[in-house]
């Protein structure tokens, strides 16, 4: 089994601006101004769409060639819907998060609709981000480090 671990660390700038920092990358988030924020960039659940489009092109982009498709383009479109009753005012029996994300894959290729719809499944299929939101992953926390 060929294990990797993967870190970041999300540290709090001002306001609900968050700099989140991975490998020598940063990347600033915050929430619109309807959700008390100043807007300086995408908030968590946005960034948890754009990681789930960005893992399927990634796999499309990375496996097109040895699946025998010619990839010319390649994006996708995501939405998600959530309810913010439950993170702002932890409305009862109302979920924190998504109810339902939805994507439509767009493939640029000569390749037959058959073939297309082959290999969609197996980028589905090979997408990380895509088995965590489907399947779980447990989430450990630590006991808060008094500073």
């Amino acid at each position: 089994m060929a294990k990797e671990t993967f870190k970041a660390t999300s540290r709090l700038v001002e306001g609900l601006q968050v700099d989140n920092s991975v490998r020598g990358f940063t990347l600033r988030m915050d929430e619109p101004k309807s959700l008390g924020g100043t807007d300086t960039g995408m908030n968590p659940v946005e960034a948890l769409l754009a990681a789930l489009g960005s893992c399927q092109v990634i796999v499309a982009a990375a496996f097109a060639k040895s699946q025998g498709i010619e990839l010319q383009d390649f994006w996708v479109e995501l939405e998600g819907d959530l309810d913010t009753d439950g993170f702002l005012k932890g409305a009862p029996g109302v979920r924190m998060g998504f109810n339902e994300v939805r994507f439509t894959p767009h493939i640029k290729t000569s390749a037959s609709p058959e073939q297309v719809k082959k290999f969609m499944d197996f980028v589905k299929s090979r997408c990380p981000v895509g088995d965590v939101m489907l399947n779980g992953t447990r989430i450990l926390a630590a006991d808060a480090v008094i500073e």
